[in-house]
């Protein structure tokens, strides 16, 4: 199949898997001369009304020279691609070159005409829309810059296909046919018409995976105790609402079910539409498996079994093949070595995973790269997720083992408007693609809360099985970035399941104050201290005393709420001795009905020791009869939570839907605990508030980009990889508007005389060897020198210190005004983008890593914010007396730089330091600027799967 063409060499990298419109997918890929067959079979399945459309003419079959010229491509002047399913063409889409006169041309012509054919059967799809996608990204790499199509005016769909791309055009109408021109740079709408597709497409291929009308598992032993027949088992008894059969080549024929579910020794012997497909065989039979699915039209494979990129090369290479041979089939994939996927939805209940049991319906989805942190995610969360109305569970889970396809970057396409899911809680061993992840991140924490806990961070390499692009940027910078886009990270399991039951079912806080109130002093002065430790806001604890009632929390509570000062309430509570005591259940319910007064507030409860009270809390609104206490003062516990019980019985009966659910107000065994949840509830929303007005990238009328961009190619044309000069670096970052202080070498004394009698005293006098630079605390740098005496009598001391001047590489600059010293730095990581780094120099920034992070490009209300991350901020705004520097002129530089490496991403590295802030402007005292050929990005690019 891939020959080599009349000019070029089969352009392999133009190959592509593609998300459908409807969830399935498809294969892109050049047409080639080995595909005469496959053409002439594609084209007479095609009806006689889409050849019309195609030709203008009825054109009931190809001839001999339509197949050569069809089939014969020379990769750049003419092309054609092919989407297939099963290896078979579904549609194609060529283009050839013209030149003005409409005839055929070749290169410097940027102008070429296009047309398309599809299949009437897979009509609807999007598959025309993915093949103009993939066709026009092909075109511009070959330096075509505007399509021309003509189509007759009945053929509506294809006209669409073109005017909802969101490309600049012009259209026009002439002899009975539609003329439309469009230019193929991406536009911001191309682009969001691109992603919106993306996110529908990648949501539906979850969704038909998650809620299936039918499901077939593939290994179900005849007895019991295999992975198989367990999965069978948990599905049988979670009340799945589909079909469900039970496949296995070793049954004998005559076996027509087990355990009551009809039993099959292939899935093509099943007369009716399999959805889903649950895989555990071992594996050396999945291929066979695979394509048998494949050929009856299943569309997803939850594969369990292992052996696969986790067990070494060889698995590896297994792996790939897997996700090569379902894709081929339309088919997407869950694991390889997954635990399993679970949709508690009344009209679904499907819990094809290991788990023993169905969790608890809810409003929280739960992804997990690893089956043992999901056993652990869905038990905590059962035993957790009491509070005073009621219980919270799951709404979907999926465990990704290998993640050879779906990955977490699909499940948040689906949870993003998912009407059943409220929360969204992630344990990621790795993230197989940063620039999306962030984009999909921010977009869905500005509808619904993303909490995350990222395993492996410390490792340096990712999990076997994961198979993911390197990146140079540390962990702590990592995170900084996804707290930009919205997401809530934190550290571990427990704080992953606090947090998101705080999220399930409070009310984001309007602001950081906290009023705290309880039964005990100690407890109140210790949620105090741990919420100065979080940056909250806390009002001075109120003690209601060991003797307090029910009735007094009631009444505190409803006056803390309504109180304007404060944006959320602690409760803390510890049990009472006596007959008088206040029950649970009472303290419960007293809680919950003044909480139900003002519901735009958040309130939480931290209890020590209090045996049923979190039972009681759970129970407390509950619309299930309580059974009668068995004795006078008895707790009554309407639902027991015991760890791991999924049993149905202990459901609670109360429906939790987004508009018929009362609050939840959860109970925390530590104060710590709760006020932490609290923090990253705040902090969200106040980031939630501030996603409203995203800031704007400024213009700026000094900044010459062409001048830029021509100075950067002639730099570039002298190698592949540059670190610039001085004077270079200089030329460069004036473009933008920075100015470098200038330095002057002085490799002897009297060169350093001449350099300082040049700038003018007073002049500092550094030593620039990469051991030395920027280590003022070595002594490898004098200031304030005002003469010539003090100069010379300093360059004899570094010499003597440090050793010869040819060592040392000394230079001379003109003193700038005192200020705070400063470090700016931006680099492209091939995975995560561009970023801008600042923070102070020296210790705070090199010792301390007191570093904030912000994607590129950086609005000012970035700038803005990053320079008030660091933790050592304070000394720029008068710190203990000190004079406030100018940060707006910080501020304005952070945004040049930034400018500067999304303008030209061939500047892959910037750094700026030391940066000296001065109270009226800044001097940029040293640069380096590094240029090489900027790294794909595929976020650009069409839509496509990632590949392994």
């Amino acid at each position: 199949m891939q020959s080599a063409s009349d000019r070029h060499e089969y352009p392999a990298h133009w190959e592509a898997d593609v998300v459908l419109r409807d969830g399935g997918t498809a294969r892109i890929r050049p047409i080639t001369i080995d595909d005469a067959e496959r053409l002439v079979s594609f084209y007479e399945q095609v009806s006689d009304e889409s050849k019309y459309y195609r030709f203008f003419a009825p054109y009931p079959r190809l001839s001999a020279k339509d197949v050569h010229r069809f089939t014969h491509h020379d990769f750049v002047d003419r092309v054609g691609l092919a989407a297939t399913v099963g290896g078979e063409f579904i549609a194609t889409v060529r283009y050839d070159r013209i030149g003005a006169d409409g005839m055929p041309a070749s290169a410097p012509a940027d102008e070429a005409e296009v047309a398309f054919l599809v299949q009437d059967a897979h009509q609807g799809r999007g598959v025309a829309s993915a093949l103009l996608e993939h066709i026009g990204a092909v075109a511009r790499e070959r330096g075509i810059r505007r399509f021309a199509a003509e189509v007759l005016p009945a053929n509506t769909k294809m006209i669409k296909v073109f005017t909802d791309a969101g490309y600049t055009q012009k259209r026009s109408f002439e002899d009975g046919v539609v003329r439309l021109e469009f230019d193929l740079e991406p536009t911001d709408r191309s682009l969001a018409v691109q992603y919106a597709r993306e996110q529908r497409a990648e949501a539906r291929s979850v969704r038909r995976l998650l809620v299936p009308g039918s499901v077939a598992v593939i290994g179900a032993g005849r007895t019991a105790g295999g992975v198989g027949r367990s999965v069978l088992g948990n599905i049988r008894e979670a009340g799945f609402t589909g079909r469900l059969y039970a496949v296995n080549r070793a049954f004998p024929e005559d076996l027509k079910e087990l355990d009551s579910v009809p039993a099959h020794r292939s899935v093509r012997e099943i007369e009716e539409q399999v959805d889903l497909a649950v895989v555990a065989v071992p594996a050396p039979l999945v291929p066979e498996v695979v394509a048998e699915c494949g050929e009856h039209g299943v569309q997803g494979l939850v594969v369990l079994s292992a052996g696969y990129a986790e067990s070494g090369p060889d698995g590896r290479e297994r792996q790939r093949e897997l996700v090569r041979q379902a894709r081929a089939y339309g088919m997407r994939i869950i694991g390889p070595n997954a635990f399993g996927i679970i949709n508690t939805a009344a009209d679904v209940r499907l819990n094809a995973s290991l788990a023993p049991e169905m969790p608890r319906p809810g409003r929280i989805g739960l992804f997990a790269q690893s089956g043992a942190i999901g056993i652990a995610l869905l038990s905590r969360l059962h035993r957790r997720g009491g509070g005073v109305t009621g219980v919270t569970g799951v709404s979907t889970f999926v465990s990704s083992g290998n993640r050879a396809d779906v990955s977490g970057n699909d499940v948040l396409q689906y949870w993003y408007d998912d009407p059943d899911t409220d929360v969204a809680l992630m344990y990621l061993e790795s993230i197989g693609n940063p620039r999306k992840f962030t984009r999909l991140a921010r977009r869905t924490a500005a509808a619904k809360p993303l909490v995350v806990v990222q395993g492996a961070r410390h490792g340096g390499a990712a999990p076997q099985g994961h198979a993911v692009r390197a990146t140079r940027l540390p962990h702590a910078t990592v995170s900084a970035l996804l707290r930009q886009a919205g997401v809530i990270r934190v550290d571990t399991i427990t704080e992953l399941v606090d947090a998101g039951l705080l999220l399930a079912r409070q009310p984001l806080p309007a602001g950081p104050r906290v009023a705290i109130l309880g039964n005990s002093e100690s407890l109140g002065l210790l949620t105090y201290d741990a919420c100065l430790s979080e940056g909250l806001r806390p009002l001075l604890p109120l003690d209601l005393t060991t003797a307090a009632s029910a009735d007094d929390f009631h009444r505190e509570l409803s006056r803390a709420l309504a109180d304007e000062t404060c944006d959320a309430v602690v409760v803390t509570a510890i049990p009472a001795i006596g007959d008088a005591s206040t029950g649970d259940a009472e303290l419960a319910e007293a809680l919950r009905t003044a909480a139900e007064r003002v519901p735009g507030k958040p309130v939480l409860v931290v209890h020590v020791e209090l045996g049923g009270l979190a039972e009681a809390l759970s129970a407390a609104a509950s619309t299930a009869p309580r059974p009668e206490s068995k004795a006078p003062g008895a707790v009554v516990r309407a639902h027991p939570i015991r760890p791991l019980d999924f049993r149905p019985e202990t459901l609670p009966e109360l429906s939790e839907t987004s508009e018929n659910t009362p609050r939840l107000i959860t109970a925390y065994p530590a104060a710590e605990r709760a006020v932490r949840a609290l923090g990253e509830a705040v902090r969200y929303a106040q980031w939630r508030r501030e996603a409203a007005e995203p800031g704007k990238v400024p213009e700026y009328e000094d900044i010459d980009e062409k001048g830029a961009a021509r100075l950067i190619d002639g730099l570039l044309a002298r190698g592949q990889g540059l670190t610039l000069g001085t004077d270079e670096t200089g030329d460069l970052l004036g473009k933008y508007g920075i100015q470098v202080h200038r330095a002057l070498q002085a490799p002897t004394p009297d060169a350093a005389a001449d350099a300082a009698r040049t700038l003018g005293y007073p002049v500092a006098l550094k030593a620039t060897a990469p051991h030395l630079r920027h280590r003022a605390d070595l002594g490898g740098v004098r200031l304030d020198l005002a003469d010539e005496e003090q100069l010379r009598r300093a360059y004899a001391e570094l010499t003597e210190l440090f050793g010869r001047a040819e060592e040392l590489r000394p230079v001379v600059q003109r003193m700038a005004p005192r200020g705070v010293d400063t470090v700016v730095r931006a680099v492209i990581d091939p995975a995560a983008g561009a970023v801008l780094s600042f923070g102070l120099a020296g210790a705070a920034s090199q010792l301390l890593g007191d570093m904030a992070h912000r994607l590129i490009p950086v609005t000012d209300r970035d700038a803005t914010s990053i320079v008030r991350s660091i933790r050592t901020a304070p000394l720029l705004f008068g710190w203990r007396g000190s004079a406030p520097v100018d940060t707006p002129a910080l501020e304005a530089l952070l945004l040049r730089v930034s400018r500067l490496v999304d303008d030209h991403p061939e500047v892959v590295a910037v750094t700026l330091e030391p940066v000296v802030v001065a109270t009226h402007g800044l001097s940029v005292l040293g640069a380096s600027v590094r240029l090489a050929p900027p790294p794909a990005r595929d976020d650009l690019g069409p839509r496509t799967l990632p590949t392994y």
